[in-house]
């Protein structure tokens, strides 16, 4: 939404009166870094793009409400979620502990943030949720995996201790088979964002049967409905009443964890979202001719 690129292709569009399609996949609303530019780039064209488009792909339940903001009605709006692809988290008993000797995790149980380094991540959030149940799970260590998104430096200023430092990693960027085992290997992922429409990172941990703690922000409501995790508010304190309560339990974290990739395996593939696709350019096809 937020690209030269796309505000060209919507000027040709109209000129040439080809339909088009708009995924904003979360990206509607004016968050963060430049939200002057923003609002003027929606007055001049963004507004326009996505109210005229001719399909509206929502990628969550809670996308609906970014589109309406935009003029678009509820009824106007297709719910295509993202997918996995479970074949790309398949690992063997030989690479199982591939991320945990990169990490240098040793055997040590840990909580595992999987993305940007970023305000609207809320890696921060996570962070002092840890502290503050830092004495009470003495054994467990939080693992932050992705790039740098602007706030490494301040996370780990924010390490105060010697004991905090052995106990809270940063990793950076993984991928592949390192990425499979890093997910595999945790006790649960948290998804702390201030902002998303639809956490890939849940989605790739569930299909690793791994279950989740996110926040409502995430667009994924139903995963406490299924029993694969807990969805609290974006706050420090209920993520941490979120870690005490499942780490307190953790013997059922594995039970959860499977009913999540059951969840995933039934309804969040790629090949199901592409089957949705096709239907919908079809139907674009349909308007074309």
């Amino acid at each position: 939404h937020w690209t030269f690129i796309n505000a060209l292709v919507y000027l040709l569009d109209r000129r040439y009166k080809k339909p088009y399609a708009v995924c904003p996949a979360g990206a509607l609303p004016v968050f963060g870094r430049s939200k002057l530019i923003k609002k003027f780039y929606n007055t001049v064209v963004g507004r326009a793009m996505i109210r005229n488009a001719h399909f509206h792909v929502a990628i969550s339940d809670n996308e609906v409400s970014h589109f309406a903001e935009y003029g678009v009605q509820a009824t106007k709006i297709s719910l295509i979620p993202n997918g996995v692809n479970p074949v790309d988290f398949t690992i063997d008993n030989q690479e199982k502990d591939i991320f945990r000797k990169q990490a240098g995790l040793d055997n040590n149980p840990y909580i595992l943030f999987m993305g940007r380094l970023n305000v609207i991540k809320g890696p921060d959030l996570l962070m002092r949720a840890f502290f503050s149940i830092f004495d009470r799970f003495p054994d467990v260590h939080l693992v932050f995996a992705g790039p740098d998104g602007g706030m490494l430096q301040a996370l780990k200023e924010q390490i105060s201790t010697q004991e905090q430092k052995k106990r809270i990693h940063f990793v950076g960027h993984v991928a592949g088979k390192i990425k499979a085992t890093a997910y595999s290997s945790a006790l649960l992922l948290v998804v702390p964002s201030r902002q998303e429409a639809m956490s890939i990172v849940a989605l790739e941990s569930g299909v690793c049967g791994v279950p989740v703690l996110m926040t409502d922000q995430c667009g994924f409501g139903t995963l406490s409905d299924i029993g694969g995790g807990m969805v609290v508010p974006a706050t420090v304190e209920a993520l941490s009443e979120g870690l005490i309560s499942l780490l307190e339990n953790r013997s059922n974290l594995p039970s959860m964890g499977e009913r999540f990739r059951t969840y995933i395996l039934e309804h969040y593939t790629w090949h199901a979202a592409a089957i949705a696709y096709l239907d919908l350019f079809n139907k674009m096809e349909k308007i074309g001719v």
